[in-house]
């Protein structure tokens, strides 16, 4: 053997006893161990025929199953009917101390009941809170009749509220939730409205949080059985037919963070409450949410050319939130991409570029970035000034 065969001998064997000395790294390993690796288990295995967990603010859903399915929603439906009518009362179309005077239809109304009477009156925030509280389908049908004049015209007001919305797997027939085959929605769409209904009402959201509700000397609890052993829960809906199984839209909040959850088609009242339980505890354990920029504030500024100003504030339209695994906010990376040369005129709300957070490699959330004001165009000597630099530049 050589000299040159002996070195190389050597120099194999070194690398091969270093390689077996210290493994590359597995993909775990290099993800990192213990708490620097995202762990998060699986989603619980719900008893319902089609669930959701959603957060409120981010709207990332953590766990979902035949939500996309149309179901009929029974009292569920209510949460629709309070929608059109808190959009009416924001209008100025309705007012709470407004008197309703009670039809024979409305009193007629099978299901449960808030125990108006034919012919009497009944203020219009007796009847919202009959339609939350007490789950009311007397109370339900009277608002509808005083709103729109007659329940199906209603319907097609919550109809279109919710093609607004956006839930592609809702038709509504009547304002309270009596089987129809064509009545039905989807968890995803629940999910959807509850959401717009706490953001868009918080002052009449409250009212979903109240346990009990007296009307006529008959005092009703509210059947919402999450009020009483979880006191973060504050809503929202219970629901239940023969053909629906007993359904919950639930919310809660910890530490600033609120997640909703809906469990369709569960076998009895406490199976809905523990699947409901069963999901919030999911999400909160796993999860944690961030206010990462608030809406219509200056995030960055930028160059306008021939325009009447030289700078212009880009902000977002919404506040910007996302949820993500516990302890990973540290990881977040968020980029900010505009049009490098924007011309005058710009208008407030113009989109001119994106905000992209990402976790890991993978965009976890993507918002336009707009214009914050409004620049018109410069006079002449700007625009033929702005044109001469922008040639020395190319």
């Amino acid at each position: 053997m050589t000299l040159l065969q002996i070195d190389r001998a050597l120099y194999l064997f070194i690398v091969v006893a270093f390689m077996m000395a210290f493994p590359p790294l597995t993909l775990a390993a290099a993800e990192g161990q213990g708490e620097d690796k995202i762990l998060i288990p699986p989603p619980p295995a719900i008893a319902a025929t089609a669930h959701i967990l959603l957060d409120a603010n981010s709207g990332r859903v953590l766990a979902e199953n035949n939500a996309d399915s149309r179901l009929p929603p029974a009292s569920l439906t209510k949460i629709m009917a309070v929608y059109v009518a808190f959009n009416e009362l924001t209008k100025g179309h309705l007012q709470l101390d407004e008197n309703v005077n009670v039809s024979p239809n409305a009193w007629r109304t099978p299901g449960s009941r808030m125990f108006i009477e034919v012919n009497k009156q009944v203020t219009v925030s007796e009847l919202l809170h009959g339609v939350i509280i007490q789950s009311g389908n007397d109370a339900s049908v009277a608002l509808a009749e005083h709103i729109a004049g007659d329940e199906s015209t209603f319907a097609e007001m919550m109809n279109q509220q919710a093609a607004r919305l956006g839930m592609t797997n809702t038709h509504f027939t009547n304002s309270m939730g009596l089987p129809n085959p064509e009545h039905y929605t989807s968890a995803r769409d629940l999910g959807i409205l509850t959401r717009t209904l706490i953001k868009d009402y918080p002052e009449y959201y409250k009212w979903f949080s109240l346990k009990e509700f007296t009307y006529n000397k008959i005092t009703q609890r509210n059947r919402n059985k999450l009020l009483w052993s979880d006191e973060t829960v504050d809503g929202v809906k219970t629901g239940h037919t023969a053909e629906a199984g007993f359904c919950l839209v639930a919310s809660a909040v910890r530490d600033n963070m609120r997640l909703i959850s809906v469990a369709m088609g569960t076998q009895s009242e406490r199976a809905r409450t523990a699947e409901n339980r069963t999901l919030l505890n999911y999400g909160f354990r796993f999860y944690e949410t961030h206010h990462l920029y608030k809406g219509h504030e200056p995030l960055k500024e930028t160059r306008v050319w021939k325009g009447n100003e030289k700078f212009l504030n880009l902000g977002l339209a919404d506040d910007l939130y996302v949820t993500i695994p516990r302890r990973k906010y540290k990881d977040l990376k968020a980029v900010m991409n505009f049009d490098q040369r924007i011309f005058a005129p710009v208008k407030t709300g113009d989109a001119l570029g994106s905000v992209n957070v990402s976790l890991a490699g993978e965009v976890i959330a993507d918002q336009k970035l707009i214009a914050l004001s409004t620049i018109e165009k410069g006079n002449l000597f700007r625009r033929l000034y702005d044109a001469a630099i922008l040639l020395v530049k190319k």
